[in-house]
């Protein structure tokens, strides 16, 4: 990453790092999925396979719109996120069962707040720079991540009460 000279420098180098972030998290999330026993809790991390692909396609996107290399940055915030959550749910796990599933959930959330943040400092970036499809689509992106953050906490109850009754 050079120096960011202005917001739109900024802002590019964001949207790199977040690809990254979302790549290195995707891996993550493929390693750790095949661990979890709840279905519920199997469906919501598939499914946040999906999007997550579908957003990282959404920011190379932006990145070539802004007529930018479409290359990323290597992540270091995720790349420590996701190491511990591989520790935690492999080198260090729970047997399998109601525990890992909860920790596994837990794992997951700490990288999706990661993803939120980065999402809403790109989309606050864009609606500065008066880049409106960029601000429309990351708009999008933050909202879809939010709301698995929300299904997320929802199933983390049941998964923790499980966990407990253990």
């Amino acid at each position: 990453m050079s120096k960011p000279e202005n917001l739109k420098d900024l802002y590019i180098d964001e949207l790199k790092d977040l690809w990254s972030a979302n790549d290195q998290m995707h891996r993550c999330l493929k390693k750790i999925a095949t661990k979890a026993s709840d279905p519920t809790l199997k469906e919501m991390l598939s499914k946040s396979l999906d999007g997550i692909a579908g957003h990282t396609q959404t920011l190379k996107d932006l990145i070539a719109s802004n007529k930018e290399k479409v290359s990323k940055e290597h992540c270091k915030g995720m790349e420590g996120l996701a190491a511990e959550a591989i520790k935690h749910t492999t080198e260090e796990a729970p047997d399998k069962g109601p525990v890992l599933d909860a920790q596994i959930i837990a794992q997951y959330q700490r990288m999706s707040h990661y993803g939120i943040a980065g999402f809403g400092t790109v989309t606050a970036y864009a609606k500065e720079l008066g880049l409106k499809d960029d601000y429309k689509q990351l708009g999008a992106l933050t909202k879809d991540v939010y709301s698995a953050d929300e299904y997320s906490s929802q199933l983390s109850k049941t998964l923790n009460a499980a966990a407990n009754a253990s």
